[in-house]
């Protein structure tokens, strides 16, 4: 079997698979309506097209490398830095495994019910139990071994991958098959399209950054690429063209289904199912397309679930060094489940999940709330994927590359510098909440206090583990 198999068109839908979801469409259309159609085309020029190509640049150069971002660091820094990178990568995964409980929940919802109400009509902290009951039961599976799991997940990533294409298939084709009334005025006019340049907007930047970000997670297939330096980069460049295309015409199927000017209050919690909810009245067909997305939606959030437990964890915990990582937190039963790592990760999402339903009231608020902070947690793993680039072109002379986005260092010095720095200032303005600080003023202070306290915790815990370290190292 020849190794060098993978072409460009692998690649491309491979990077794809792992980047792209209809969630991506409905969150920033929720935030900012159909100017985000603007926000899409200069995300993916300004930021997504340089992170593509800079991720195909530094999995050529490290090809053998098998640890991914914290081997990249390792390689061009110290081992002090990639225990940093890899303890990010693990880290910012808690916010993710606390909202997955709520996706189960709501996709049930619509399964069972054939609507969203649970949302409304629930109080925060009931929810929260029942998120933390089945976030429990899953880190009890996930140490059990992932086998079944993992298959369910790949089947149910290909069917959300295909209604994602669907959806915007059938919401673009609507108007002209069904006669179905355009939801948006004004839909053939510039202005619609054009951004508030303002405070408010550059606080929605850090959701398209979450949205376009984990192309790295394919950096290990550079190897196994046909001629890696001119196909790699194609996949990439291949990878952000897709990307745009569906983001463009996922936004104006959402803008011809949902009035742009008046967006529902729970549109990031409920708007694909009642998108799919309307195109199956439009087409005649009740509720096939909400019962086969929630379906597909449920099996993917409860393999990401699952598997987002395991993974990060074992990427952090697998090539441990004793100097950073307390062996207590590293040791393995018969299995090989690192239980300590486990009951580290159920105590950190425990409080995640309960925490925040002392202050803010309904579920609507709750998901909303940890979607925003996903987006401002997660991101903060992408600054050591540019910061790898950064000290690659400062080092040019110690590093090889069948591949060079771009072949002057200094200017690729600049471009990985731009990248970072983008990255932490949508993070930072991504703390912002999107309440009302006039009508709900009390949540608004407990969800900025949240906001700035999460990320700063998190990373906090990873420097409190090297002191464990060395002091059992100097027990020792």
């Amino acid at each position: 079997m020849n190794e060098k198999q993978l072409r460009w068109y692998n690649i491309a839908l491979m990077a794809f698979v792992a980047v792209w979801g209809l969630g991506n469409v409905v969150n920033n259309f929720a935030q900012q309506g159909l100017t985000v159609v603007v926000s899409w085309i200069l995300i993916m020029a300004l930021y997504f097209v340089p992170y593509a190509l800079s991720v195909g640049q530094l999995g050529s150069t490290f090809k053998e490398s098998a640890g991914g971002v914290s081997s990249w660091i390792k390689e061009t820094s110290t081992t002090r830095l990639a225990y940093y990178a890899a303890w990010t990568y693990w880290v910012v995964h808690i916010p993710y495994l606390a909202q997955k409980p709520q996706g189960i929940l709501v996709a049930l919802s619509w399964l069972f019910k054939g609507n969203g109400d649970f949302v409304n009509t629930v109080d925060a902290k009931l929810v929260s139990l029942i998120c933390l009951a089945i976030f429990l039961v899953f880190l009890w599976i996930a140490s059990k071994g992932l086998t079944t799991l993992k298959m369910i997940g790949n089947m149910a990533g290909t069917a959300m991958f295909v209604m994602s294409l669907l959806f915007i298939l059938l919401a673009v084709s609507a108007p002209a098959l069904t006669g179905s009334e355009i939801a948006t005025p004004n839909m053939g006019k510039l202005s619609t399209y054009i951004p508030k340049f303002d405070f408010s907007y550059l606080t929605t930047v850090s959701m398209l950054v979450f949205a376009v970000g984990g192309c790295e997670k394919i950096s290990p297939y550079v190897n196994n690429t046909k001629n890696p330096s001119k196909e790699f980069p194609k996949g990439m460049l291949i990878l952000a063209g897709m990307v745009a295309v569906c983001a463009l015409l996922g936004s104006v199927a959402m803008g011809m289904i949902f009035d742009a000017n008046n967006i529902p209050e729970d549109l990031m919690v409920n708007g694909a199912y009642e998108a799919f909810q309307r195109l199956g009245n439009f087409y005649n067909v009740g509720p096939l397309f909400v019962i086969l997305y929630a379906v597909a939606n449920s099996l993917a959030q409860i393999s990401a679930l699952a598997f987002s437990i395991d993974a990060p964890l074992k990427i952090l915990l697998s090539d441990a060094d004793p100097n950073y990582i307390p062996s207590k937190l590293s040791k393995v039963n018969k299995k090989g489940t690192p239980v300590n790592g486990y009951i580290f990760t159920g105590i950190l999402v425990t409080i995640l999940i309960v925490l925040p339903s002392l202050g803010i009231g309904n579920m609507n608020e709750l998901f909303k709330w940890l979607t925003n902070l996903n987006s401002v947690v997660m991101p903060m793993r992408y600054m050591w994927v540019f910061l790898a680039f950064i000290w690659i072109n400062k080092k040019h002379t110690e590093f090889e590359s069948d591949y060079k986005f771009i072949k002057n260092p200094k200017v690729g010095y600049i471009v990985g510098w731009w990248l970072f720095l983008f990255t932490a200032l949508a993070c930072i303005f991504g703390m912002v909440p999107k309440v009302d600080y006039a009508t709900h003023q009390t949540e608004y202070i407990f969800q900025l206090a949240l906001n700035i306290a999460t990320p700063i915790v998190l990373i906090a815990l990873g420097m409190i583990m090297p002191a464990i370290a060395r002091r059992e190292q100097a027990k020792k």
